[in-house]
Formats: structure tokens, C-alpha cells, sequence
């Protein structure tokens, strides 16, 4: 179910020796294609239950607003936190047992556990359900894996950069299927939907997606890495710098999430459109990154990927400046917009180094970390925007992401000239 049982029959005869991407070139297409689907489908589930999820809360038994507030921040960030503990096991095991078995894998756990959470009995279920869909899950983290090894390494920021424009939109749309799904089907069958268009994308990946694994010489263990000759010198200053500028595009991207709505308010808003301006404009730094993941990765290919990321984390920080100065919530809307879209080069260009930077074998394994680090960021990223913004005051949380976003900036400008 997992790999093809050999490998195709020109390698075998005039290629003994090729390397997994090579032997999985005639593949790397299709499988992109199922991978991005089953990343948009898959976060839609995930981030669907934004605009219910204080009403299931409430629905569970919880009664005090501070409360509903307090548990639907956490079980928010249960999956982020269980993804990002779990991600470099699972990609670990990618490199041990192929990439395909970690997608299936994915995706059969995560539209299980989407249905359980449709009959979860209190707050407390609902919240290690979450936590457990972060753990066994992780298709899209599982996709990063396998088409950031499959892609020929020429094309590889231009794929990453397909598959995060199937991820964001995942992102971009799933509240807004979720605004519509529960007056159609009910809060709890919303979750059994969810789950549903999981086991489709689960479906299709068994079905469609192709890997030809060969574990004698595909998989990462200790022998290989020490005696195989094609091992490379992994560059840690390099790659301590890459993770450290994936925790920052999504620490970025989530700084003014705790905050935003509080903030669109003292923009004139009234009361009763807080809710869904605020839900627009959150959307509007995802909108920005699908218009430019693609092209941005296929610059990276064409100029190098630190050129692009110190590029687009010097504009970043410049389109976070002006946030903290606009009149109206249309202009932050816009500015989000244009920051979304300097953020997009970053993730792609970030991976096809990550890629780059480790011996074939540790490629999974490396990703799984740098998986960690995004989703690392997307967990501390609102909680460090919620404490500048009560310490110092709002607009002070725009200032102080743009700064990080220099200081890393001027790391990754280091790095690239050394």
C-alpha cells in the first residue's frame, strides 16, 4: 500500500546506484497534486470550528464568558501544540519507512479523531481530541516531507511554494465553510463533514499517490549515516538560522491574532460587524500568501532562496510598520494583504534549503523540525503579541514583530554570506 515493491526498471538497470528523488521523478507531479489537496482539506477541517468553536464550548457545559474565552484558546492551540511535538518523529519515520505511509497514516488518523470530536461529551474531551489530532496528524506537514525530497531540487521552491497555496487556502477557507456548515448540519455534524473530506483525501492518497521506497537504502539509520559516502557535513549554524526564520514567519502572521479584534474596534467599527471584519481581515494575510507562494518559490529557484528570504523579511517588517499607524479597518486589511504576501516566499525558499542542507537519508527528519518551528511560532506568536500589547500597548506589537523580523533578517543576510 505504502511503496512500489521495486524500483522502476530503468533505474534498476542503468541507474543501480539513484537516489530516491530520482527514482521518484516520474511520480513527484501527481503526488503534489494529492498533497495539495489533502492539505486544503485537511486545514479546512482543522480551522473550520473558529467561528462555532466558544459556541461548542458553551454547548459543553461551560458557563462564564472568561471561561468559554480561556478553553477555546486552549483547545485552539492543542492541535498546533501536538503537531509541533510530534513532527520530527514522524519525520523520522518518513526516512525509515517512506514518505506515502506517513501521508496515509496522517489522514486516516485525523478524519478519526475530527469525527470523535462531533460526540466529545465536555470541554475536557474536546480539548485532548485536539491535542490528539496534533499528534497522529500533520497530513500537510507529511506532504512538506515527501514532495520536499521527491521534487528535483531545480523545481523544488517552485513546488513547496504550490503546496503552500493549498495549505493557505485551507486556512482562508475553512472559516468561512465553517460560518455556513452549522445551520445546515448542526454544530456536531459539522465535525462528522470534517472528517469526511479527510478519509476523501485519505482515499485519494492510497489510491493515487506512488513512492518507490527502498528501505536498504533509502532508510535513515545509524550505519548509513556514518559510513555512506554521500553523506554531507550538515551546516548547523545554517540550519539553526532556517528554523529560527520559520518560527518567525509564523510568529509574524500570528503576533496581532489575540488582539485584532480589540484593535479593528478602537478603529470605529461597530459593534455589531466587529466579528466578521475582524474574521476579513485575519483571512487577508492568507489571501496575500496564495497570490505569491507559487512565484516566490520559482524566484528562489531562479535567484537563491536566502536572497529571497532576506528580501522578503526586510519587506515584511516594512509592511508591519504602517499597521500600527492606519485609520480605518479597510487600510490594516490591505496592509495584511501586502504583508501576506511577503511573507509567502519564506516558507518554500526556507524548505528547499532545509532540503538542501542535510544528507537525502535526514531529509524527513530535518523537515520534521522544521515543521516544529512553524508551528512553534504559530503557538508563541499570540501569546507574546497578547503580553506586548497589554504591557505596552497596541500598536507596540507591530513595532516589535517588525524589529524581530529585521534582527532575523540581518541573521539570515549572515548566514548567506558566509
Amino acid at each position: 500500500m505504502s511503496t512500489t515493491a521495486h524500483a522502476p526498471a530503468a533505474a534498476c538497470a542503468g541507474h543501480p546506484a539513484a537516489s530516491y528523488a530520482e527514482r521518484n521523478a516520474r511520480y513527484w507531479r501527481r503526488n503534489l497534486a494529492v498533497c495539495v489537496f489533502g492539505s486544503f482539506t485537511t486545514l479546512v477541517s482543522l480551522s473550520m470550528l473558529l467561528p462555532f468553536l466558544p459556541l461548542y464550548v458553551r454547548q459543553l457545559g461551560v458557563d462564564t464568558q472568561a471561561a468559554v474565552i480561556q478553553w477555546s484558546g486552549i483547545a485552539f492551540g492543542a492541535t498546533f501544540l501536538g503537531t509541533a511535538v510530534t513532527a520530527p518523529l514522524w519525520g523520522r519515520l518518513a526516512d525509515r519507512f517512506g514518505r506515502k505511509p506517513m501521508l496515509v497514516r496522517a489522514a486516516l488518523g485525523m478524519a478519526v479523531v475530527m469525527s470523535l470530536i462531533g460526540v466529545a461529551h465536555n470541554v475536557q474531551e474536546l480539548v485532548a481530541l485536539r491535542l490528539v489530532a496534533g499528534l497522529v496528524g500533520g497530513y500537510a506537514s507529511a506532504s512538506t516531507v515527501m514532495v520536499g525530497t521527491q521534487a528535483p531540487r531545480e523545481r523544488a521552491g517552485w513546488a513547496l511554494g504550490i503546496l503552500s497555496t493549498g495549505a493557505l487556502a485551507g486556512n482562508l477557507v475553512g472559516p468561512l465553510v465553517g460560518g455556513l456548515l452549522p445551520g445546515w448540519l448542526g454544530i456536531r455534524g459539522t465535525f462528522f463533514a470534517g472528517g469526511a473530506m479527510i478519509a476523501v483525501a485519505a482515499l485519494l492518497t492510497i489510491i493515487v499517490v506512488k513512492e518507490d521506497f527502498h528501505a536498504d537504502t533509502d532508510a535513515q539509520t545509524g550505519r548509513t549515516r556514518t559510513t555512506a559516502p554521500t553523506d554531507r557535513r550538515i551546516d548547523r549554524a545554517a540550519v539553526a538560522a532556517l528554523l529560527v526564520t520559520a518560527m518567525m514567519v509564523l510568529l509574524a502572521n500570528m503576533s496581532i491574532e489575540p488582539i485584532i479584534t480589540v484593535y479593528i474596534g478602537g478603529l470605529g467599527v461597530d459593534g455589531d460587524h466587529l466579528a466578521r471584519i475582524a474574521g476579513v481581515v485575519m483571512a487577508c494575510s492568507a489571501l496575500g500568501s496564495m497570490l505569491t507562494a507559487a512565484r516566490l518559490g520559482a524566484l528562489a529557484d531562479r535567484i537563491g532562496s536566502w536572497n529571497v528570504i532576506v528580501g522578503c523579511l526586510l519587506l515584511t517588517a516594512l509592511a508591519m510598520l504602517p499597521q500600527a499607524f492606519v485609520t480605518q479597518w479597510w487600510q490594516l486589511a490591505a496592509l495584511r494583504v501586502l504583508m501576506g504576501m511577503t511573507l509567502a516566499g519564506l516558507l518554500p525558499s526556507i524548505g528547499k534549503l532545509v532540503r538542501q542542507s542535510v544528507d537525502e537519508r535526514s531529509t524527513g527528519q530535518m523537515l520534521g523540525y522544521l515543521q516544529s518551528a512553524q508551528f512553534g511560532g504559530q503557538v508563541i506568536g499570540p501569546v507574546i503579541g497578547g503580553q506586548i500589547g497589554v504591557a505596552l500597548g497596541l500598536h507596540s506589537v507591530f513595532f516589535v514583530t517588525a524589529v524581530l523580523l529585521a534582527a532575523c533578517a540581518g541573521l539570515a543576510y549572515r548566514v548567506r554570506s558566509r
